[in-house]
């Protein structure tokens, strides 16, 4: 269940000292999706912006529409002939100035999952595990991936 607690502690990031942003709650643009707003930000992090119209600061985190379920299997060979997937999103959103005096443009980190049907039952401690890796990973090279996108160097 996504449930986001305030305020969420911040990944290392070069230039940053301790970074913490404060959520409020807000309207997703999907029907099926959770939305907060960064509304005050903690620790150092120097010309960083709270979320407003012109430039948003959101996290969002949307469920399947519709639930897909397994099917029969074959009579003849007993495999499953598909295996849907179901597709849970989770999208942050940042004004970010492209140039000096000019508006803010949005950039987005869109993470999905999708997750075979029957899973949920079936497999629950590896998709957890693979879940705690993805976000292990990314709290662990967060400072790595910043400094990659901000010199384009891997």
């Amino acid at each position: 269940m996504w449930s986001l607690t305030t305020p969420v502690t911040g990944g290392a990031q070069t230039g940053f000292t301790a970074p913490t942003y404060t959520m409020v709650a807000d309207v997703a643009p999907d029907v099926n999706g959770k939305q907060h707003a960064v509304s005050a930000l903690g620790g150092t992090q120097a010309g960083v912006t709270v979320h407003s119209i012109q430039a948003p600061f959101t996290v969002t985190f949307i469920r399947p529409r519709a639930f897909k379920y397994l099917g029969k299997t074959n009579p003849v060979t007993g495999l499953l002939p598909n295996v849907p997937k179901n597709s849970w999103v989770c999208i942050f959103r940042k004004g970010v100035t492209p140039l000096a005096g000019q508006p803010a443009s949005l950039a987005s980190i869109r993470i999905q999952m999708d997750i075979p049907a029957g899973s949920d039952t079936a497999d629950a401690p590896n998709l957890r595990a693979m879940i705690a890796l993805a976000i292990g990973a990314l709290s662990q090279q967060s400072a790595g991936i910043g400094d990659s996108v901000v010199s384009g160097i891997a």
